[in-house]
């Protein structure tokens, strides 16, 4: 059966954790098959119990004291520690035979996106969506929007698979601020927002690039927002859409 390994990435405080449960839940819901994957060694408190868990492997403190490091230096020998073992956790994953493969990504956006690591488990772990999350508080604003779309477009750039944005915690926004924030998926709409000089350079090379989109709007507390995660999933993988255009 082919898997689909489906990455929740985006800015710590964003929702990744929680909301990758409340897809879970949907799917759960709706008798979709799928295991979850927790990649985040120092994660606590968890609302979902991972099928495949890297703190099987080592966790946070464990690295802290073997190296005798501090929580950061932990944190990316724990990132590149991930490439090492990923031979073994695609084992685990592979044990169960369902179509969809819920990954937890680490709370630091960087420590994934930016590590060579990443690469190396995209490429062992085979076919891939990244699920981006826009934090609500960030986005809200224009230039806040540009630089969230910045960071994506940096994760494009660095995972090589196709991104889906979503604007997460949209409980936390009012019905006119989500249509705002929809609405500067037209460059036009955006570009009358934004001040002068440098905002409206950098506006347009996110613009000339394609990277633009409307994210969709999720709750994972009120369960909103994942028929169109699931919809656009399939659009990537069953729906004969060119790869390319998805991707930017």
């Amino acid at each position: 059966m082919r898997k689909v390994n489906v990455y929740f990435v985006g800015t710590a405080g964003s929702g990744k954790t929680h909301l990758l449960a409340a897809f879970s839940e949907w799917l759960d819901f709706h008798k979709i098959d799928h295991i979850t994957v927790n990649l985040d060694p120092g994660s606590e408190n968890m609302p979902y119990s991972p099928d495949v868990d890297v703190r099987e492997y080592f966790t946070l403190n464990d690295v802290m004291l073997e190296y005798g490091v501090g929580p950061n230096g932990a944190q990316i020998l724990c990132a590149d520690l991930l490439g090492a073992e990923i031979d073994e956790i695609k084992e685990e994953i592979d044990y169960y035979d369902v179509p969809y493969v819920l990954i937890d990504t680490p709370g630091q956006m960087e420590l994934f996106t930016l590590r060579r690591s990443s690469e190396i488990i995209i490429k062992v772990l085979g076919d891939s969506v990244s699920v981006f999350l826009f934090d609500p508080v960030i986005s809200k604003t224009p230039d806040g929007f540009i630089s969230t779309t910045f960071l994506m477009a940096s994760s494009i750039f660095r995972l090589k698979i196709p991104h889906i944005p979503v604007l997460s915690k949209c409980d936390l926004l009012g019905k006119k601020e989500i249509e705002r924030i929809e609405s500067w998926s037209d460059p036009d709409k955006l570009y009358v927002e934004l001040g002068s000089g440098v905002e409206r350079e950098l506006f347009q090379v996110v613009r000339d690039a394609g990277f633009l989109q409307k994210p969709i709007p999720v709750s994972a507390k009120e369960g909103y927002g994942m028929e169109d995660i699931y919809d656009k999933i399939q659009e990537i993988f069953y729906g004969g859409e060119d790869m390319e255009r998805i991707l930017y």
